[in-house]
């Protein structure tokens, strides 16, 4: 698995030790044990139990470094034996990087197989093919006829060139695992960040992360002191917890983030235009069927407004009416088109899909919650898809996680080209809507985002309930000429 030049992954040769007890002699065993405990710091008497066992073979080690079965050879050597002990070639997957990227790329188990992320993704082309002898047998295994044997040869896997960023995803894990300690983020966070053009997912990270060559290695310091005490479930929903890509399989509530939507629903019906002064007006809140919804800053409305200065100021009325005026049928075409009523499809496992209610049961009130983003929940992948459509002149990219394989003796180069989903807003609009959200960081209540190498766009979200603030980020960055990334960022401190 290569990402440039960079290898993420490798499957290296390592060496497998197994025995049959039956042909070891019994006044050997004893000895036999000791120099497997002291070569590879086994327990001495598990070992022993195994030596001793009547079975035909038993497996001491898997998967071990040469260096150390060199070691049991010239043991072997030294105390001539000759039988009973076999040692054997093998694979084993090696990730370089250790945790970098480790929700992303996955890992294999004990016989290569991939278990999650790309490694199980992308298994079949990865894995290549095993070589086998045919030959013609009886039932007893007597050979019939005389055409002997046919060798088909194994075949390598391919190299798979992933879409990763190692820049922007090792700055990414730098300061997400940075933000969730000083902000005490219990559950952790994650940042996806995808190229708008293409939907290449530059960075995807979950923290906290975990060590790709040691798996099955809790990270937690808390439930790594009580491991002992945990049953066998509790110990499999610890680590099928610690391998869960946040990004992908988990939905949050996407807040004033998803004003950017409603934007441009409104914008490209032609319900509402930019910039034009007293267009609204910020009274406190706004009272629909029978219920008053507040404005975060009811104390102090903002009073006449522009739709710019709506999405700068993140003021829940204005959205309530303009989702009123779109209604719902519409509104679920644009929650369609820009993807969050299913899955992105991404090639990871474990996708999931967005929580809304069904259309025919969102009466004026849920409407106007999901006009400013609450009431039901999206993943990270589907909000930074959805906003790089808007980045991308209103087209929504499906995203992409590999850009092509090669294969490693041939040399030949597969593309995997970007695929386009559909044109959501037209190319007026969406400029509309970053000009608008580049207004949010130059002036409104993202300006702390500001970059000064960059021009950037952002719609932030902060969120109180039940004493739980959950803190959304969007943001695009661009370089003079075109969108570098679009990212979302989510954690949930204390």
């Amino acid at each position: 698995m290569l990402l440039g030049k960079n290898v993420l992954a490798v499957s290296a040769t390592v060496e497998t030790v197994t025995i049959n007890p039956i042909n070891i002699p019994e006044e050997q065993k004893e000895k036999v044990a000791k120099a497997f405990s002291d070569i590879f710091e086994l327990d001495y008497e598990k070992t022993l139990k195994k030596v001793k066992k009547k079975s035909s073979i038993e497996t001491i080690v898997r998967k071990m470094d040469k260096e150390k079965t060199d070691k049991l050879r010239i043991w072997m050597k030294e105390n001539e034996i000759t039988s009973g002990i076999n040692i054997d070639e093998d694979t084993k997957r090696y990730y370089p990087r250790g945790e970098l990227a480790s929700h992303f790329i996955g890992f294999c188990g004990s016989d290569n197989q991939g278990l999650d992320g790309i490694e199980a993704k992308y298994e079949d082309i990865l894995k290549g093919s095993k070589g086998r002898i045919i030959r013609m047998t009886d039932a007893r295994g007597g050979e019939i006829g005389k055409e002997g044997e046919d060798y088909v040869p194994a075949v390598d896997g391919k190299d798979i060139v992933v879409s990763i960023d190692m820049t922007i995803q090792a700055i990414c894990e730098k300061y997400l695992k940075e933000a969730c300690i000083d902000n005490i983020c219990t559950d952790g966070g994650n940042v996806v960040a995808m190229n708008p053009k293409t939907g290449d997912i530059l960075a995807m990270v979950t923290y906290p992360n975990y060590n790709l060559n040691s798996p099955y290695e809790i990270t937690n310091e808390e439930t790594k002191a009580n491991w002992e005490s945990l049953t066998a479930t509790e110990r499999n929903k610890e680590l099928q917890a610690m391998w869960r890509n946040k990004a992908i399989a988990d939905t949050y509530e996407p807040g004033s983030t998803f004003k950017t939507i409603t934007s441009s629903a409104a914008l490209q019906e032609g319900i509402t235009t930019t910039d034009k002064e007293g267009e609204f007006c910020c009274t406190g809140g706004i009272e629909i069927a029978g219920t008053r919804i507040k404005c975060w800053r009811y104390y102090r409305p903002h009073g006449s407004e522009s739709l710019r200065q709506a999405l700068m100021n993140s003021c829940n009325p204005v959205f309530i009416g303009l989702g009123q005026k779109i209604g719902v049928p519409k509104y679920y075409e644009y929650l369609r088109k820009f993807g969050f009523l299913d899955k992105t499809k991404i090639n990871l496992p474990g996708e999931a899909k967005g929580i809304f209610l069904n259309e025919k049961k969102v009466g004026p009130v849920e409407l106007a919650t999901i006009s400013f983003g609450q009431r039901f929940e999206v993943t990270p992948l589907q909000m930074v898809t959805a906003v790089s459509a808007i980045a991308n002149k209103g087209v929504r990219m499906k995203p992409r996680v590999v850009k092509k394989t090669i294969d490693p003796k041939t040399g030949e180069v597969e593309e995997l080209p970007p695929v386009e989903v559909e044109r959501v807003i037209d190319e007026k609009t969406a400029n509309d809507v970053l000009s608008m959200m580049e207004s949010v960081v130059a002036e409104g209540t993202g300006k702390n985002a500001r970059s000064k190498r960059f021009s950037s766009r952002r719609k932030n979200r902060n969120f109180r309930r039940w004493r739980k603030h959950k803190q959304i980020c969007n943001f695009f960055y661009r370089s003079s000429t075109h969108f570098r990334s679009a990212n979302c960022i989510t954690s949930n401190p204390i």
